[in-house]
């Protein structure tokens, strides 16, 4: 025995057009600001992505500076005789002021900082002919020590920590190549945090040290703090100016010489993003984390979704919120042209929502395909 179920065309045909009429609009409820992607306004449209793993960094570098050159703060070894057979020499380590003299016994005060070391021996045995107290002095200068920067690393590096940078290759580039790199999750925003060397709360200021003093006088108050033996603990510096770098930027300029110093904090910023929504016609409706480093367009959103839940589906409403707008945008997108142009297949923004929206096509295919499924199911013999 069989049961047949039978209903008119014209009962099926009104009940696709009211579901038609109510499903139209979708849930932007007759949204009326809709714009196409081909007159989207700039303000609306998304945010160009830079991917932070492939920039040259290489363009941060700074000029060369030979191993053999005297800085400021470094500790020389220096050899002076006489010349004469059977002299005992003198042999002492200097550490080169912050004014580039260094105190040569016997000899004076020369200053030595901006040369390398051969161009340091020529300078004391000259002054020590000169001044009439060697005739024809031996002089032998060796790099005892190099000054070194102690800066911290922090955030999206490979190997966060303390490390030390020699003072004449102490640039961004060279912390973050001590730190292992960037990390894979590393955002284009670096902050540099900046404190002031041999200052603790509430006590004066040093010498020649105010808020508004230029590099070069912030590096000749710590080093005379260095030198005169008052030299804190990384806990008791000061912040007093924050440097934010913007690295995409500084590496696409070619932006070189920015300088870290003496307990600099380098923080590399992650990079967060907003997830992306996909609603509506899809196999799987969620939400779904915008890939670093990476454009997303709408159809890498759908696919993230797991594909369209209908056949016919083709529009799409991207409902993004721009901020310092006081209501969102609304584009619309068709799935057919979004697979032959660059255009339709929208960028979307961290924060986007993607509405697959029913239209009368898709009603009317659902709704053949359920009573197909019925009349299959009420066809099926019953004993």
């Amino acid at each position: 025995m069989t049961t047949d179920f039978k209903i008119s065309a014209s009962a099926v045909h009104r009940l696709s057009c009211a579901l038609a009429l109510l499903l139209l609009c979708g849930p932007l409820g007759c949204a009326r600001n809709i714009i196409r992607p081909g007159q989207l306004p700039q303000v609306y449209q998304a945010p160009p992505v830079t991917d932070i793993q492939s920039l040259d960094l290489s363009r941060l570098a700074g000029d060369t500076v030979s191993s053999e050159l005297i800085e400021r703060g470094d500790v020389l070894q220096v050899t002076v005789g006489s010349g004469v057979a059977n002299d005992e020499t003198v042999s002492v380590p200097l550490r080169v002021a912050e004014d580039g003299v260094a105190n040569v016994p016997l000899v004076g005060r020369i200053p030595v900082a901006g040369l390398e070391l051969e161009g340091c021996e020529q300078a004391i045995r000259a002054a020590a002919i000169e001044n009439n107290i060697f005739r024809n002095p031996q002089v032998t200068v060796t790099m005892k020590q190099k000054r070194f920067n102690r800066v911290t690393l922090v955030g999206a590096v490979n190997k966060p920590g303390v490390y030390e940078i020699s003072r004449s290759s102490s640039n961004l580039l060279a912390a973050l190549v001590a730190a292992g790199g960037l990390a894979k999750d590393a955002g284009s925003d670096i902050e540099i945090r900046r404190g002031q060397p041999g200052q603790a709360p509430g006590s004066p200021a040093l010498p020649g040290v105010s808020g508004d003093r230029t590099v070069d006088e912030q590096d000749r108050a710590g080093t005379a703090a260095h030198l005169a033996g008052y030299r804190p603990p990384a806990a008791r510096l000061i912040p007093t100016q924050n440097m934010h770098v913007d690295l995409a930027a500084a590496a696409h300029s070619g932006q070189s010489g920015i300088q870290v110093r003496d307990g600099d904090v380098v923080m590399v910023m992650k990079q967060t993003t907003q997830p992306v929504h996909v609603i509506g016609l899809v196999a799987k409706p969620g939400q779904f984390q915008h890939p670093p480093n990476q454009q997303l367009r709408v159809l890498d959103a759908i696919a993230m979704a797991g594909g369209l839940s209908s056949q016919v589906a083709d529009k799409i409403y991207v409902i993004r919120h721009v901020p310092d707008q006081p209501e969102p945008v609304v584009i619309q997108v068709s799935v057919r042209a979004a697979k032959t142009s660059g255009q339709e297949n929208l960028a979307l923004a961290p924060g986007d929502v993607v509405s697959v929206e029913q239209t009368p096509a898709t009603v009317m295919v659902d709704a053949l395909k359920s009573f197909v499924r019925f009349g299959v199911n009420a066809a099926a013999p019953v004993f």
